[in-house]
């Protein structure tokens, strides 16, 4: 029996998978091994796993050296973790954080994150782990690999022309992201009905010539209803653009009007590259994006 499996049986002797919280156990060792070669875990490195469940990851991780700090929502899932990963525990090699991943306090100095996540909360992670890697009293992120569900990856790099949306856009003003091996079903206990895909995300560090926070905005009201032309989306300001520094609903308007007959606004969001995004943020902040 392989180690994955063992793990995965243990647990399940515990306790039957939750579907609610979505437990699907990688069983085969080679993916969980290609998962942390992918991310290039070495000793100096300190791991984020989110949603260990039985250990699988945790124990492939441990083995490089690195130190880990592990978030489990499940109680019984906690149990068997303090109970299998007693000595790494005890020497501080492994922190475990008992809790909701998406609303604990991470660790300020992680330095990559690695995962096999439930499915449900692919996208809100993301948004967590690019406010982590924003946020300007932490150490920022140099990868994270994520094993998610293939439809979902393929949205974040705009795999297909049908892939572009808001969501792989909004990624690409902080990451670069790429997709891994595929894994079929079977490679899990229970199965999913889906097949999932290795995600990495690393930071390019760009820095974009209007405010990051503008461009999301504009990104995200514009494919709420991507079938519409550009004039027709932004024409209004969006909700929260006094969160904004600089910006109120009448600069918004006023940059709008300034803008009708800028041919730009007669496309559709899904015409645009990241950088046309970034041209008609300039636009609309006031600027001549040439200059």
């Amino acid at each position: 029996m392989n180690q994955a499996r063992r793990l995965v049986d243990m647990l399940r002797a515990l306790q039957p998978p939750d579907k609610s919280l979505g437990q699907h156990y990688l069983v085969l060792d080679e993916v969980l091994a290609s998962t942390v070669e992918w991310a290039e875990v070495s000793s100096d490195d300190h791991v984020l796993e989110v949603g260990p469940g039985p250990g699988v990851l945790t124990e492939v991780l441990l083995k490089t050296g690195c130190k880990v700090t592990a978030i489990e929502l499940d109680e019984g899932a906690c149990w068997h973790l303090r109970h299998v990963f007693k000595t790494a525990l005890d020497e501080g090699q492994l922190t475990l954080l008992e809790g909701d991943a998406l609303t604990v306090q991470w660790p300020s100095d992680v330095t990559k994150l690695v995962a096999n996540i439930p499915y449900q909360i692919s996208s809100p992670l993301i948004d967590r782990i690019t406010k982590a890697h924003r946020h300007p009293h932490s150490e920022p992120f140099e990868t994270a690999v994520m094993l998610v569900q293939e439809e979902f990856a393929e949205r974040v790099v705009m795999e297909y022309e049908s892939d572009v949306g808001s969501l792989g856009m909004v990624v690409a003003l902080d990451f670069d992201a790429d997709m891994g091996i595929r894994v079929p079903p079977h490679a899990f206990s229970p199965m999913p009905k889906v097949h999932s895909r290795l995600l990495k995300l690393e930071p390019h560090e760009e820095a974009w010539p209007c405010d990051r926070r503008l461009l999301v905005m504009m990104i995200q009201q514009a494919f709420a209803q991507r079938r519409k032309k550009l004039r027709t989306t932004l024409k209004r300001a969006p909700k929260r653009i006094g969160r904004v520094p600089g910006w109120h609903a009448q600069r918004w308007n006023d940059a709008y009007t300034r803008l009708l007959s800028d041919e730009r606004m007669e496309e559709r969001p899904e015409m645009f590259e990241l950088d046309d995004w970034v041209a008609l943020g300039m636009a609309f902040t006031g600027h001549n994006e040439e200059e």
